[in-house]
């Protein structure tokens, strides 16, 4: 396995409040997939999740090299998380193929939260 790419990225949750009580779903739809907004909601107290997955689709664009450039949007990394595995960074799209072109086939992520702060890292690995 091979490291191509490393991104962190910390988000303040009441920041992500303040967002996503001004500008509700216009800001939800527009940066998060039907996936996330559905785990997140159906947490006691949605915004921390949010704001990891924020950190975590910072942390990928980091990881890729490329921030919000080249034709990446926000939806094109999702966080994943199965029942009893570690989360990933699933990328599609154009960041999909920016990270293959760096020689990336995945994205590694470790997520916390714990606070007013949620913690992100994304690895992008190869074979």
């Amino acid at each position: 396995m091979k490291i191509t790419g490393v991104g962190v990225d910390l988000v303040s949750i009441p920041r992500m409040r303040t967002l996503i009580d001004r500008w509700q779903e216009r800001f939800v739809d527009r940066v998060f997939t039907e996936h996330e907004i559905a785990y997140c909601r159906a947490r006691r107290d949605p915004v921390p999740h949010f704001a990891a997955r924020f950190a975590a689709k910072e942390a990928g664009l980091k990881a890729l090299g490329t921030g919000l450039q080249l034709g990446v949007r926000w939806r094109e990394l999702e966080v994943r998380r199965e029942r009893t595995q570690a989360p990933t960074l699933v990328l599609s799209g154009k960041s999909r193929e920016i990270g293959l072109t760096r020689g990336g086939s995945h994205m590694l992520l470790s997520l916390t939260h714990e606070g007013e702060y949620a913690l992100a890292q994304a690895i992008l690995v190869g074979d």
